[in-house]
């Protein structure tokens, strides 16, 4: 990794420098492949900054801090940075499993266990589709099971996304 440190209006110290490339190696503990890093300090009316560039792979990465201490804005810059860098490398992280099992080795294929958190009484009266929808809405419901009064078939209303009501209709094929 190449490491270049820029100073503005401040005087490098070594101290200062040997911060930086602590925490930067830091950095290059988390990723490897950390081509190139910058980091620019300058202090500005008591104001220190602090700005860490990072390149890895395809992707630069930046981050900035402010404080009235230097090394405090190196550190929360360094923070900043470390969080994408562990983001960065999740984002290549396989989380697939490694092991494959035969399909064979499996006797009976269990689906997501089905529960039910709330069992509803709900009294059938015979209505048209209309009714069924005022009901729905007296209710606060996104759908509304009824009977239709001209077939005597249980019918279901529901709210589509776009504002409008469906309407579902048994059929037997």
């Amino acid at each position: 990794m190449r490491i270049h440190i820029v100073a503005r209006k401040i005087k490098m110290t070594k101290p200062i420098k040997d911060f930086i490339e602590t925490k930067l190696a830091k950095l290059h503990d988390y990723l490897e492949n950390i081509v190139w890093a910058q980091v620019i300090v300058s202090v500005e009316k008591k104001i220190h900054a602090a700005e860490v560039i990072v390149h890895a792979g395809h992707q630069t990465m930046k981050a900035a801090a402010n404080s009235d201490e230097m090394y405090s804005a190196i550190d929360k810059a360094m923070d900043k940075m470390e969080v994408q860098v562990k983001k960065y490398k999740e984002r290549f992280t396989d989380h697939h499993a490694t092991e494959t099992v035969g399909l064979d080795e499996f006797t009976t294929l269990v689906g997501p266990e089905i529960r039910f958190s709330v069992v509803k009484d709900v009294p059938l009266k015979p209505m048209n589709k209309e009714e069924a929808v005022i009901e729905m809405e007296k209710i606060g419901y996104n759908f509304w099971m009824f009977q239709d009064k001209g077939s005597k078939q249980l019918q279901v209303v529901f709210k589509r996304l776009d504002s409008t009501y469906g309407l579902l209709q048994p059929v037997k094929k």
